[in-house]
């Protein structure tokens, strides 16, 4: 939040201060003041007056953490780029003052009637806005409310099938490492965060196999665990030490889970330094960019091609609830028009660990490879999936544990 919106939370914050010193019935007239002025505070950029279709776009932080809301942020500019009358609205980095009913209100009196909340940490209060607000349809990313059943018809939900991408990611990392040693900074324990960290870790055991002719035992897989998608200072753990920390400890290759950058920040110090570590970033296809010689590439987000469909059947009235979880192109999963997910390679590849991994690549699109298939089991020796059996998308979306093998907390 800059400067001027902290300048009027405060205000607010000071308003309600004085007001309960103050006794009376100034309290409620304060207490509506304050919730006025975070309002005000949150207040999106663009505006109605700029004409066309106004569509609201929810951001958990900030729109250019060259992560995860920056992924969004682009992808709703390519959908004003493909539908020229939407006028985005865009809320940058939920402040803790602020509720998502606040922004919903401040987008609506602003004329949006299509909201998306671009996170799965809106998903319980963008359910409770859908319910109060049945004029604006909402679209939650990553959110399952839908597929759970008992959402209301003005809620929707979308995701890209990221697993694919991330098993390419642990193919990159398996390809790369020197030490066996792989380490992963995970954001929150949930089934989003275990099934994309068990996916890095299947791709890195059949490659390191397949590929290396190692033994995947040998192969060390660590991950820990910040406590939610970006650094808070005081309330999680400081990503740079973590990064630092796996890199101290033995690790030489680093996939990053979270939605900012330190990974490979600390990398690029890293490897100009001379030492020979690596690193894979998260979420934004560009990211390499920031530490390119440590960068074997990056798995991303392309959210453009979902959101022109959802605004265009929006606009044409035949937009209906649906929970959406959308594959790569095969064809070509860099294609920006087409493809929901991709993997960007990086220039700390070489140009035979390329090759190794269009050729993983391509085995997973014509379903040659399919690594949700058991034997796997948990952590704690059950058995998540029996021999030669194939997962289904529950199987894989609801992950209750870590797979053995992998060291960290599942919970």
């Amino acid at each position: 939040m800059n400067a001027s919106k902290r300048l009027l939370t405060l205000l607010c914050l000071v308003l309600l201060a004085l007001a309960v010193m103050a006794g009376g019935t100034s309290t409620t007239a304060a207490t509506a003041a304050a919730t006025q002025a975070a309002t005000a505070a949150m207040s999106a950029t663009g505006s109605a007056s700029a004409g066309g279709l106004p569509v609201g776009f929810v951001l958990v932080g900030p729109k250019q953490d060259k992560g995860w809301s920056q992924a969004h942020y682009d992808a709703s500019q390519y959908l004003k780029s493909k539908i020229p009358d939407v006028n985005p609205l865009i809320v940058e980095a939920l402040d803790p003052n602020v509720t998502l009913d606040q922004i919903v209100q401040t987008l609506k009196g602003q004329g949006a009637k299509l909201i998306f909340t671009t996170s799965d940490f809106f998903q319980d209060d963008t359910t409770t806005a859908a319910k109060k607000y049945p004029d604006i349809t909402f679209i939650n990313a990553s959110g399952d409310a839908v597929h759970k059943g008992g959402a209301p018809t003005n809620l929707g939900n979308v995701m890209g099938r990221m697993e694919y991408t991330k098993m390419i990611a642990g193919c990159a990392a398996a390809l790369a490492t020197q030490t066996k040693s792989i380490a992963y900074v995970g954001p929150l324990i949930n089934d989003e965060t275990r099934r994309l960290v068990n996916s890095v870790y299947l791709g890195a055991k059949y490659c390191y196999q397949t590929y290396r002719k190692g033994d995947p035992k040998d192969l060390k897989f660590e991950v820990k665990w910040i406590g939610f998608w970006f650094n808070q200072p005081g309330v999680t753990l400081d990503p740079t030490q973590v990064v630092n920390g796996f890199y101290d400890g033995g690790a030489d290759v680093v996939l990053s889970g979270i939605d900012t950058p330190e990974a490979i920040l600390v990398a690029k110090q890293r490897a100009d330094k001379g030492e020979k570590v690596f690193v894979v970033p998260y979420d934004y296809k560009d990211a390499c960019s920031l530490g390119a010689t440590a960068c074997l590439g990056v798995p991303y987000f392309n959210w453009g091609p979902a959101y022109v469909k959802i605004v265009s059947d929006f606009k044409a009235g035949t937009w209906k609830s649906s929970w959406d979880w959308n594959a790569p192109d095969w064809t070509d999963i860099n294609n920006p028009d087409t493809s929901a997910v991709g993997f960007a390679y990086g220039d700390a590849l070489t140009a035979d660990q390329k090759t190794t991994l269009d050729t993983f690549t391509k085995d997973m699109g014509s379903g040659k490879v399919n690594l949700f298939t058991g034997p796997l089991n948990w952590q704690d020796g059950t058995v998540y999936l029996a021999a030669g059996e194939k997962a289904t998308d529950d199987k894989i979306w609801y992950e209750s544990q870590l797979l053995e093998g992998i060291k960290g907390n599942s919970k």
